[in-house]
């Protein structure tokens, strides 16, 4: 059975090194959740707990400062973070900013919608970059 994630990026890519890469989903969540962004792991490796614990402590520095620059962009009331790998299998992080007034909250985005979100600004791919290198250029080290 082929890996959707090994064969495709996952959506816009805005980052990667040797263990993973960041990037902003490019589907009908992205205008719900603007500035919704995976942390993906490059290899195909299905939990947190196959990875050796140094590889493990980078891919979470990585989705902590994907985090960190999707607040900063987008200002939600909430971030939620999700590695649920159900129906795709591979390693990868959801950083998903949430609004008290989104379609969804305060459910998960992949319940049933409660109401109309309310429209919000979309970043832009670039802005992402920016904000997101800002934010990794703090860590010490990568793979």
């Amino acid at each position: 059975m082929a890996c959707e994630l090994c064969a495709n990026p996952g959506g816009d890519l805005l980052w990667e090194d040797g263990l993973c890469r960041v990037v902003r989903v490019a589907d009908s969540a992205a205008d719900a959740f603007p500035g919704f962004c995976r942390v993906v792991c490059t290899d195909h490796v299905d939990e947190m707990s196959t990875l050796p614990a140094a590889d493990a402590r980078h891919l979470m520095d990585v989705v902590f400062a994907t985090e960190r620059a999707v607040r900063k962009l987008v200002a939600p009331d909430k971030i939620n973070l999700a590695s649920l790998g159900n129906l795709v299998p591979h390693l990868h992080w959801h950083v998903i900013p949430r609004w008290k007034d989104d379609s969804h909250f305060p459910s998960p985005i992949w319940a049933t919608a409660q109401r109309i979100g309310r429209a919000r600004a979309v970043p832009t791919v670039a802005n992402l970059q920016r904000a997101l290198k800002d934010e990794l250029s703090t860590l010490n080290e990568t793979p």
